[in-house]
Order: structure tokens, then sequence, then C-alpha cells
């Protein structure tokens, strides 16, 4: 099985520093085949012979708070969950401009009863969540008329937890080549 690894927080606003060489070490080291890292914020591309996730997801995230010594949220996907995921094209139909960021944020486990109703968009008309489902956020975000990324990632995780990664479309889509 071919899996991703999106980790939480991994070399953002200087925390959890790691080099890409040591984390692609740390995977190989768990018995992870065929590993490379994807940019530099904590995407994590392996083979696996296994098929509970869960259990994966709770052995990386042991691996890395050895190599790190902190707590690193693991969401874990398969390539073929990430391939319906472009095959679904959440994004159809909106005009990308220079402004204009798409976003996925991976839910790793649900956190309790939602609020928001959804589609939303925020006061400003800055940030839209176009859909969510049990597992993905998929939502847009208008540099030109707000604030920025952190004020619209702290509205999706007071809505869903400290238990998501946000991820640029750009970066799914590299994942997937």
């Amino acid at each position: 099985m071919q899996y991703i690894a999106f980790l939480r927080g991994i070399n953002v606003g200087g925390r959890a520093l790691v080099r890409m060489a040591a984390l692609k070490n740390a995977f190989e080291e768990m018995g992870f085949k065929n590993v490379r890292t994807l940019l530099a914020s904590g995407n994590v591309l392996f083979e696996s012979g296994r098929t509970d996730k869960k259990a994966i997801s709770g052995e990386i995230g042991s691996g890395l708070k050895k190599l790190l010594r902190k707590d690193i949220g693991v969401v874990l996907r398969s390539r073929s969950e990430l391939e319906k995921i472009q095959a679904a094209d959440p994004f159809r139909g909106i005009a990308v401009t220079p402004s204009i960021r798409f976003y996925v944020t991976f839910i790793g486990e649900i956190s309790g009863p939602r609020s928001l109703a959804i589609p939303y968009s925020s006061p400003q008309g800055d940030f839209r969540i176009l859909r969510a489902t049990a597992t993905e956020v998929f939502s847009v975000l208008d540099l030109a008329r707000g604030k920025g990324t952190p004020e619209a990632m702290n509205v999706i995780e007071k809505e869903y937890g400290a238990n998501v990664t946000t991820r640029n479309w750009n970066t799914v889509l590299k994942a997937l080549r």
C-alpha cells in the first residue's frame, strides 16, 4: 500500500525543525519502504505491507517522538484516498487568481459536534469552506480580501479540533505525481 503521512507542524513557524533527510531516515528505520519527502513541511510518501492506518499512524507518532522529542500529529491517507479526492475535483468552478488559495484540511479524528453551517463564508468574505466530509475540509482563501492563512486555520481548528493538518491543494496534487 502506498501512503502519505501529513505531519502537523513540521518546520512551520520555527517549530519542530527537522531536516527532510532525517525524516526520511526515521521512516526507513521504522521499516517503511520507498520513502520520500515532499517539500519541507512534513509530507512523507512511503509504502507498507500493512493496512491498519491507525496502527501505522501510532507507530509513526511514536517514532517521531523519539526523533524530535515532542508529539507530532500524524494524519495518514492512502494514495487511493487522495486519488478519489482529486477525481472529485473539489474546487471545480472557482476562479483562480494570484490571491486565491485552495486548501485541504485532513482530519485525524472527529473531536465533537460541529456548529458551522457548510458551506461557510467568513464575515469578510475572505475565507470559505466549500465542503466538508468526515475526513476532509475543502476551503478557499482570498488573500486580497482578508488577513490571511492563520485566521482561516483558526476557524477550522476551532470547528474540527487540533488533530487536523492543512495542505495547499498544489501540495496534494504533487503527492500524487
